[in-house]
């Protein structure tokens, strides 16, 4: 019954419950607020404070309607490329090329395996993501994978840090932009990842404001729910919100778009 009740308010792209007056007059009008089938009761901070929201995706989306995530009002979208160093996500060309056609500014992402090397795994990103003129930066996608049969092997945090900075190195080295980091909490504290340096870290907080979860951590992107409903996208999807406003956002395309 819920989500029958938010389904409800879809077409009018207005979240059930508005946030207080005070709230909405501090987001930007033309910020998105795309429905959530189990919303976040967001006190202060909310991920509306931001105006540039966009999506992530991977072939759990099934076929995506472009044209009709961009006229929703989301701004980028990173989607799924690899896996470790011998998977491809069965999606990736067709959203690539889809997303691209539509004029959605984005980014491929990989998902990082830990039996098997940073440099095997950056080749097989290299071999399969283009080196596209307007493409946001690459990511690398870290975090323990507990369904994983082949691989529960979990480096210690110097290792983890000096895997990722190899695998960071030869993607900017590549593509010319330093990848994002997309990291979850855990992942974030076990392995102490505010050591690394020069890093955007893209950060999965879905019951807080980054500021609570990752104290006097810097970020770029802010993943705020994955059970978010987005136009153009068939069942639940990761919504995520830039740091900036608009003029942020535009300056931070100019210096990060390949």
């Amino acid at each position: 019954m819920r989500a029958l009740a938010l389904l409800a308010c879809a077409a009018a792209l207005v979240a059930c419950g508005s946030p207080s007056p005070q709230a909405s007059r501090s987001v930007a009008t033309s910020a998105p607020r795309f429905l959530d089938y189990d919303p976040h009761e967001w006190t202060a901070r909310t991920p509306w404070n931001y105006p540039v929201h966009g999506v992530d995706v991977s072939k759990w989306q099934g076929t995506i309607d472009w044209p009709q995530v961009r006229a929703s009002g989301a701004s980028f979208a990173f989607i799924k490329a690899t896996e470790g160093d011998d998977h491809m996500d069965d999606r990736f060309a067709e959203n690539w090329r889809a997303a691209g056609a539509a004029g959605m500014p984005r980014g491929a992402y990989h998902f990082y395996y830990f039996c098997s090397s940073a440099e095997d795994q950056a080749a097989w990103f290299i071999r399969n993501v283009p080196r596209e003129r307007g493409a946001l930066p690459p990511v690398l996608d870290v975090e323990w994978n507990h369904k994983s049969k082949t691989c529960p092997y979990r480096p210690a945090p110097a290792i983890v840090r000096a895997e990722m900075t190899t695998f960071l190195d030869i993607l900017a080295s590549h593509y010319g932009q330093r990848p994002v980091v997309y990291v979850p909490p855990d992942f974030y504290r076990e392995n102490d990842l505010g050591r690394l340096q020069g890093v955007t870290f893209w950060l999965r907080s879905v019951a807080g404001h980054p500021s609570e979860v990752y104290p006097g951590q810097p970020w770029g992107f802010w993943q705020y729910t994955g059970t978010g409903q987005v136009p153009g996208i068939a069942g639940q999807a990761d919504l995520n919100a830039f740091a900036g406003g608009q003029s942020e956002w535009r300056a931070w395309l100019a210096r990060h778009t390949l």
